[in-house]
């Protein structure tokens, strides 16, 4: 593949109405983001609130963690996961690839042990602008331990823990977006709290 096709993954575009989530943030579809943090499948599971039909979430079956479904079913019907376990780090991303290709499924997961390089991300791209011809555009999300780091995603995320007595919280942060500042947010159970009423409560 040439480098120039690769490349041309990276360039600005109108394309189809992006996947909203917790009310208020935007993630345009046909393309690949990064969710990273202790709660980032939670994050996933949030951001799945916001499409309909099935969720494929492609998992490194060597790893222990595992989606517990009582946690889920707050979120989503459990019923939506289709979940896959891959016995490589390549079987994974070739996965996630074939996934997004034909443009069926709305929402690709793929829960990695670590960050992507770019030239992965960039087939990733790639495959999802394929599948918003093929079919429904669909959106690829890149979960990743840590403060993330995948190369040349379209934005990233990070959802921390910010749990104390009595109180059930965590900080959003967009760490990176194409079109947006970076910005930190905490978030409960019912959504976004505003903890600072003078800021302007857009994306």
């Amino acid at each position: 593949m040439s480098q120039a096709l690769l490349s041309r993954s990276s360039a600005p575009r109108s394309g189809p109405r992006p996947l909203r989530f917790l009310g208020r943030f935007d993630l345009p579809r046909a393309r690949a983001h990064e969710f990273c943090g202790p709660a980032r499948r939670r994050l996933a599971l949030l951001a799945a609130q916001g499409c309909e039909g099935p969720v494929l979430w492609l998992r490194p079956g060597w790893h222990p963690d595992r989606l517990h479904m009582d946690g889920v079913r707050p979120l989503i019907d459990p019923a939506r996961l289709l979940m896959v376990d891959t016995s490589r780090p390549e079987d994974l991303l070739w996965a996630l690839e074939e996934a997004l290709r034909p443009g069926i499924v709305p929402l690709v997961v793929g829960d990695l042990p670590e960050p992507p390089g770019l030239t992965p991300v960039r087939r990733l791209h790639l495959a999802a602008e394929a599948g918003a011809t093929a079919g429904r555009a669909p959106l690829c999300l890149l979960l990743t331990p840590g403060p993330g780091g995948a190369a040349g995603v379209e934005s990233r995320w990070q959802l921390t823990p910010d749990h104390g007595p009595g109180r059930t919280r965590w900080q959003l942060t967009r760490l990176r977006a194409r079109q947006a500042p970076p910005k930190s947010w905490v978030l409960d159970d019912t959504g976004i709290i505003n903890t600072h009423p003078e800021e302007t409560p857009a994306a």
